[in-house]
């Protein structure tokens, strides 16, 4: 017996303390040399800072988009042919729809979880746009567009681009009342395009609208070549992430030439796997208690019928409010009409929107002349010009937003829509110009007094018998103490059982 328990720990001991599967390992390894890799991407660092975790709620609410988008293509039928409805939605019962229409409501009411399906799958790109945005806002205002990181901008700016428009694509499929004239508004858009307008309408729909082509065409759009073009931008974003290491505020050990933070194992893995649940809960809670396109209520398309009160997602409502609110002014003449009422608020102020963010770092270094690598984020009290311009283009952006409920805000005030269409031509015209002095002379208020934008001690106000008031500094407890990381050295290895109990785990490495 003792010989047969020798050979078995003998035998256990050659495979290694991690047994046949680090054998395996080590055998793969010694083919392709992958372990060295492995090493440095679990020796990356992350900064400990609350506003890095815009980009993973963008990321991870993508992911949850995929996994939903897939259980609603097994059902889903992109067919425009008319069908007799026979389904478990009884108002509709016998009425004449498409089969896209169709399948959509059979899906939220017979199909077990498929309503909460879709409705995670709304919530999920509602959340990944704003997502997107709120991220790129805070590259933005902090600096961190700037050289090196260029590039991963203009993919941040591509991807928000993608985003909107693969939001429109899915927004479409179900062919209800809503989606259905957001569609025959995409091809008025189009159809405005001088000169090549009317040739790429009928591209695209395969005729004039709505023909039978439009719905098969925009389901292969939105569930595999623009998912494709967005993997493939956010694994350039992450890799160039990796390979140029993160932007850190300025800080206690924190230069241009360090990173400060945790490793990616065990610390940051363990919080971001945490953090991927909780963007999936709250997104499954979402679905399951909060209603969003209800499609049974809006009924079918009908070119014949339109619903008041009913605005597209958030993220198309710039556009929505521009068109509203632009004069009907339009060009006549040698036998062609442009409707500039369309072709500028929908095709010409959201290029040029959009040419603006990709052209910033450009910009900004030429007026700047500043062409130095930055790894230090700025405060953005520190660039009132830069946190001014964007402050101002956010006022435009929000008054063009509040412009797509003109009907609903004319109703609920009680007021003329004509009175309501020329308030907001004003107010998007006058606000900007009210954010940029306000913003920038913020900023100087906050860069000429001492510690302004931080955290401040508060003070104890007293009154002495004589009637004077007094203002003393409260006592400092350890809760008000900001406890930062301090930089340490990275580990070249993986030392086994190493730490110390207590360690933070926070590590600094050179770029």
């Amino acid at each position: 017996m003792t010989d047969v328990l020798n050979t078995k720990r003998a035998k256990q001991a050659a495979l290694g303390p991690y047994g046949r599967v680090g054998k395996s390992l080590d055998e793969l390894d010694d083919r392709l040399g992958i372990a060295k890799g492995g090493r440095t991407f679990l020796d990356k660092i992350f900064p400990d800072h609350w506003s890095f975790m815009l980009g993973e709620i963008a990321l991870y609410s993508f992911v949850v988009l995929m996994v939903t988008g897939v259980f609603l293509t097994l059902y889903y039928i992109p067919s425009q042919a008319i069908v007799t409805y026979h389904g478990g939605y009884l108002p509709l019962d016998g009425q004449k729809v498409t089969q896209a229409f169709s399948s959509s409501v059979d899906l939220s009411f017979a199909v077990r979880g498929g309503l909460l399906m879709r409705q995670m799958h709304h919530w999920a790109c509602d959340i990944f746009v704003g997502a997107i945005v709120v991220h790129m806002a805070r590259v933005f205002f902090t600096g961190a567009f700037r050289k090196p990181r260029e590039l991963n901008w203009t993919i941040g700016g591509t991807l928000l681009i993608l985003a909107i428009v693969n939001g429109f694509l899915g927004y479409s499929l179900p062919d209800d009342l809503v989606s259905g004239t957001g569609i025959r508004i995409a091809y008025s858009i189009i159809l405005s395009i001088p000169v090549v307008g009317s040739y790429l309408g009928f591209l695209v729909f395969g005729g004039n609208f709505p023909g039978t082509a439009i719905i098969p065409r925009f389901f292969i759009l939105h569930v595999l070549i623009v998912p494709l073009i967005i993997i493939g931008l956010v694994t350039a974003h992450m890799a160039l992430l990796l390979r140029q290491k993160h932007t850190q505020f300025p800080g206690e050990g924190r230069t241009e030439n360090n990173v400060v933070g945790s490793p990616m194992f065990p610390v940051f893995m363990a919080k971001t796997t945490g953090f991927l649940f909780v963007i999936s809960g709250i997104t499954a809670l979402l679905g399951a208690f909060a209603q969003v396109n209800p499609i049974w209520q809006f009924g079918p398309y009908d070119a014949s019928r339109i619903s008041y009160a009913v605005q597209p997602d958030w993220y198309m409502g710039f556009l929505d409010g521009a068109l509203r609110i632009w004069p009907s002014w339009s060009f006549h003449s040698f036998g062609f009409t442009i409707p500039w009422e369309v072709f500028i608020p929908a095709v010409l102020l959201p290029g040029l929107i959009f040419n603006i963010v990709f052209a910033w770092p450009a910009i900004e270094r030429r007026f700047t002349k500043d062409d130095a690598m930055h790894n230090l984020l700025d405060r953005p009290s520190d660039r009132p010009k830069r946190t001014a311009a964007g402050v101002a283009m956010l006022a435009l952006l929000g008054m063009l937003f509040i412009a797509s409920s003109t009907d609903v805000m004319a109703n609920f005030f009680h007021v003329s829509l004509n009175t309501v269409l020329w308030t907001m031509r004003v107010l998007c015209i006058t606000a900007p110009f009210v954010a940029y002095p306000i913003t920038y002379k913020i900023c100087k208020e906050l860069q000429a007094v001492k510690g302004g934008g931080k955290r401040k001690t508060p003070n104890v106000v007293t009154r002495t018998a004589e009637g004077e008031y007094v203002a003393t500094p409260a006592p400092v407890y350890v809760d008000d103490l900001h406890h930062g990381h301090e930089p340490t050295e990275v580990p070249k290895f993986f030392p086994a059982d190493t730490e110390e109990p207590g360690d933070s785990g926070v590590r600094v490495v050179e770029r």
